[in-house]
Parts: structure tokens; C-alpha cells; sequence
């Protein structure tokens, strides 16, 4: 039987499909979509949950994904269901939950060759079972077959495992992980941890996924970030160091990974957390951040080099090899001398390479401050600078806003007002690739 409609019954449904359309997307529950960003704006992302004690983890998954402007339907096998109720999910989605294939065809409404299929499908958590059934083609519940036909369709599939670390580890599950990376499908690495195999963070699974689908401006390009402070020391237990957090730098190389660079992190002490994926170099003294900086680039052709790190511009000249008693010493008298500018390194050793300064200056005036940008672009041979005011509230160091402005090479003057780190690290990275286009 083949139903005819004309066109006014066409229209009506077009209309009633769009009501309830506007009707679900107004549901308080969604009042969080794009809370954080719009990184993740008009994409409908199924995220599938197997039958893992991880699938606690699953809601919050959900809701950050949310918060990051996505529009997000649930998929549970009958496991999953023993560990959290559906109802969790639907109130985490503000969407129906599916927990059984129906005459609905949920998979391929879900994932099928139409023009409103999902944009992506994120398995987490996965199990070793739903690994290992998925990579031989089984789809034997709501799971296994909608990754089926995702793999069928070439829908971009994510997968984060979670399971005891024994399974994780069991040959047949790491043959069937690489048959699914074979076929394209990506998976977010598990943190052993007492013997188990537990979901990556909340955190790297959804910067996997921004990676996954955000435009990819960046892709093959080669970029170098340096972070945080350098240390000096007087004796053993007592440095010189500054305030800086590493924040700015680590959100720019977070950034740029995201855009589909390769990046390479070198961070100086202090901050942890950086995503899965990044490759980071840790360093702790000036001058191990300058043989870090000279040896990466001559291992490898950089594009953009991004020097946001704050080294500690002195030195003790004889540092003492003891802890030093303040009981014993009434009078302590240091000579400094300047460390190695790594800055000036970068453009010897990597001349092709775009480069990005930072120049931090207290309390100065605007015009001064630019002033100090442009002679350290004349200097460093930078193609940008980007110069702030720490002595400001809110701005650099310990903070997570930051305000900026931003020289060129012709001297142009980019001011960029007080706005979270990520934020600025985008605009940052917008000009970069900007410049980087100019010169192929």
C-alpha cells in the first residue's frame, strides 16, 4: 500500500513536524545547549551507553556535551539499564531514551542514509563485549546496531572503553580495537588505574568530539606552545620564579588540537589537566625550556610557533647547594644575572616558522605598552606579539580571563577586551592561521 498526500497535508505535517520540533528544544532541560560554547552548534550526537559501572559517568557526558551547543539522543542496551535508569538520560537529553529497536526504525532514524542523520555516534561507555560485537559486524541490540549502521553509513563514530584492565588488555579486544580504527572509528584512551580500565574524563571525551566535528582550519599543521613559568633556584627548596599559571598557553595548544593540529605542549611546573592527545613536554628550568624549544624544532618543521610561557628572567649566579637556615643567616645577598631569552632562539634555529610572542608588562600605559610589543617584534623577529597588562584585575597571570592586544608585522593593533582564556586563545589562533594562509 503507498500512501499519496498532496500538498496541503504535506504542509500540515512540515508545520506539526516543526512544532514539535521548537516544543522539545524549549524544554528547560535544554536551557544549558551552548551554556560554554557554540563549538558543537547544529550537531545531533547520539551517545550510545553499554552495560559499564561507567555508565554513572554517562549523564554528565550528555550534559557537557550540551553545554557545548550540541542536541544530544541517548541509546542504551539492557545492561546499561541495570546500572542507570532511562528516565536519567531522558532528563539529561531532554529526548526520548532507546531502549529497543522498534516498527520506528530508531537506527536508521537515528544514523540511516537521510539528510537528518546524527553527525556523530559516541559509544561511552563502551564494554569489551560491545567492542568486540561491533567489530565483527554484530548488532544484536539498540547498541551494536545502531554503530552498525553508523559504520554503514561512514557516520563518524567515537568509542570510550571502560572496563577491568585485564579485558582492556586482552589481545583478542586489542585486535578488535584496531580492526575499528582500521575502518575510521576513534577511540578515547581509558586511564589505568588499580587494575582497571576506567572511562577517560568527561573532559577529553568531549574535547575528542569538538576535535571530531569543529571545522578543522588546522589540519596538518605542525604547532609548538610553550606554557607556564620557568623556576630558578637559590638553594634546594627556595626558587625565583612569577605568578603565572600556564592557563594561556595550555588553552591555546587546547585550542589548535582541537582544530586539528598536532601540537606539541612544553609546560613549565604547575598546571595539569592538559587534554588526552596533546604531546607535552615537561620542563622546569629557563634553560630547560631553551633545550627543549631549540631540540623540538630542529627534530621537526614547525608552522607556528606559539611562546606563551613566562620564563624567569634572572638568575642566581652561584646557587647555594644547601638548604639555607634563616637561624644561621642574618643577611642573605644575591647577584642575579639575566637567563637565556628562548624567544630569540625560535627564529634561528626555525626561521619559516610563524611566531607568536607574548609581552607581559604591569601598569603601564597602553601606548608604552605597544611600544614594548613592537621592539620585542623588531627583536624576536616575531610575525605577532601579544601584549598585556598583568598589573590589571582579571588579566594574566592567576586568572582565567585575560586581555590582550595584538601587533602585526605592518604594526596594526588588535585589542581584544577582557574575555575568558579560551576565548582569547581562539582569537589569537584566528589571526595565526590568517598569517599562515598569507604566506602559501
Amino acid at each position: 500500500m503507498v500512501l499519496k498526500f498532496d500538498r496541503l497535508t504535506i504542509s500540515l505535517i512540515s508545520i506539526v513536524h516543526n512544532y514539535l520540533l521548537v516544543f522539545l528544544a524549549s524544554t528547560p532541560r535544554k536551557d544549558i545547549i551552548g551554556s560554554v560554547s557554540k563549538d558543537l552548534r547544529d550537531k545531533h550526537i547520539v551517545l550510545c551507553v553499554c552495560g559499564s559501572v561507567a555508565a554513572s559517568e554517562s549523564p554528565e557526558i550528555c550534559r557537557e556535551l550540551m553545554r557545548h551547543g550540541a542536541e544530544v539522543y541517548t541509546v542504551m542496551t539492557d545492561a546499561a539499564r541495570k546500572i542507570i535508569h532511562p528516565n536519567l538520560l531522558e532528563w539529561a537529553s531532554g529526548n526520548p531514551v532507546v531502549t529497543k529497536l522498534t516498527g520506528k526504525t530508531e537506527h536508521i532514524e537515528l544514523v540511516g542514509n537521510w539528510q537528518g542523520k546524527a553527525d556523530l555516534v559516541l559509544i561511552a561507555p563502551a564494554t569489551a563485549n560491545a567492542i568486540s560485537k561491533i567489530a565483527a559486524g554484530v548488532d544484536d541490540n539498540p547498541v551494536t546496531t545502531v554503530a552498525s549502521v553508523a559504520l554503514g553509513t561512514k557516520t563518524s563514530i567515537i568509542i570510550a572503553p571502560g572496563m577491568h584492565e585485564p579485558m582492556y588488555t586482552n589481545p583478542i579486544i586489542k585486535e578488535n580495537i584496531g580492526r575499528l580504527r582500521a575502518l575510521g572509528v576513534e577511540f578515547v584512551e581509558p586511564r589505568l588505574e588499580e587494575g582497571k580500565a576506567k572511562i577517560a574524563s568527561t573532559e577529553d571525551i568531549v574535547a575528542a568530539v569538538v576535535r571530531k566535528l569543529r571545522y578543522k582550519d588546522m589540519q596538518g599543521l605542525r604547532v609548538m606552545v610553550t606554557a607556564g613559568p620557568t623556576v630558578e633556584h637559590i638553594d634546594p627548596v627556595r626558587i625565583i620564579t612569577n605568578r603565572s599559571t600556564g592557563k594561556m598557553g595550555v588553552a591555546i595548544a587546547e585550542e589548535a588540537w582541537r582544530r586539528g593540529a598536532d601540537v606539541t605542549l612544553i609546560q613549565g611546573p604547575g598546571l595539569t589537566g592538559v587534554t588526552h592527545g596533546i604531546r607535552t613536554i615537561h620542563i622546569y628550568t629557563t634553560e630547560q625550556l631553551r633545550n627543549a624549544v631549540v631540540g623540538d624544532l630542529k627534530s621537526a618543521n614547525y608552522d607556528l610557533v606559539v611562546s606563551a610561557a613566562a620564563p624567569a628572567d634572572f638568575k642566581p649566579d652561584k646557587p647555594f647547594g644547601r638548604k639555607l637556615s634563616t637561624r644561621d643567616t642574618r643577611q642573605l645577598k644575591l647577584t642575579l644575572s639575566p637567563t637565556t631569552k628562548v624567544i630569540d632562539e625560535v627564529k634561528k634555529v626555525s626561521p619559516k616558522a610563524l611566531l607568536v610572542a607574548f609581552k607581559a608588562e604591569y601598569k603601564l600605559p597602553k601606548d608604552r605598552m605597544i611600544k614594548s610589543a613592537t621592539t620585542l617584534l623588531n627583536e624576536a623577529g616575531a610575525d605577532l606579539v601579544v601584549a598585556n597588562d598583568v598589573g590589571k584585575r582579571g588579566v594574566g597571570f592567576e586568572a582565567d580571563t585575560n586581555e590582550v592586544y595584538i601587533v602585526d608585522r605592518k604594526k596594526s593593533v588588535t585589542h581584544v577586551p577582557l574575555l575568558p582564556k579560551e576565548e582569547i586563545a581562539r582569537r589569537i589562533l584566528d589571526m595565526a592561521v590568517h598569517l599562515l594562509k598569507q604566506k602559501k
